[in-house]
């Protein structure tokens, strides 16, 4: 449990991409905002996706949002952290869509699974499309890691976030994962 309040909060904060924010209510976790480009633009989507939310400056997190806030700061600063423990509210989520969620949940930081082996993981090995619509609406990108889920082959596959799989492969390469294969000899003239 994050807090007694009966209403969403959220804050916005710096990271080494962006701003991002997050929000909750008295079950944890209900939204995390990766960057939008601004922190005006992050501040409005937030509040499209949760109207009525109230925005919580620095100095008035929760413990367990300002913890939150950091470990997501030093995981995209580059320092391994699987965001374990930081509590999420699952209320209202399909439950398929929460069987792929703690697939996904479980993959540790530098490491990737393609969509067909979560699929597989629940039981489901022909929904390897289903388990990519659903990590699109996934509510708590980075918390749950949906950026480690690659399409076959390991090809970078999709990613719903304003700045696409460009973003994706950016927090990849933070965790050092070489999405669409290992490097090779001639990497460096495809990359930029």
């Amino acid at each position: 449990m994050i807090s007694t309040m009966s209403s969403t909060a959220y804050t916005l904060f710096d990271t080494p991409l962006g701003v991002c924010g997050l929000a909750w209510g008295p079950g944890g976790l209900c939204a995390v905002q990766l960057p939008e480009g601004s922190e005006e633009a992050s501040r409005a989507r937030l509040e499209r996706r949760l109207p009525g939310a109230r925005e919580v400056l620095a100095a008035g997190r929760p413990p367990a949002i300002a913890e939150a806030v950091r470990r997501i700061a030093v995981l995209l600063a580059g320092a391994p952290d699987d965001l374990a423990g930081i509590a999420l509210d699952e209320s209202g989520l399909e439950p398929f869509n929460a069987r792929v969620y703690a697939v996904a949940r479980a993959i540790p930081p530098g490491r990737t699974l393609t969509y067909g082996e979560v699929a597989a993981r629940i039981g489901e090995p022909q929904a390897a499309q289903a388990v990519g619509r659903a990590l699109g609406h996934n509510p708590w990108p980075i918390v749950v890691p949906c950026h480690r889920v690659l399409a076959a082959g390991g090809r970078i596959g999709g990613f719903s976030a304003t700045s696409g799989i460009a973003l994706k492969r950016r927090l990849l390469a933070i965790e050092s994962v070489h999405a669409d294969g290992p490097p090779d000899l001639f990497s460096w003239q495809r990359a930029g």
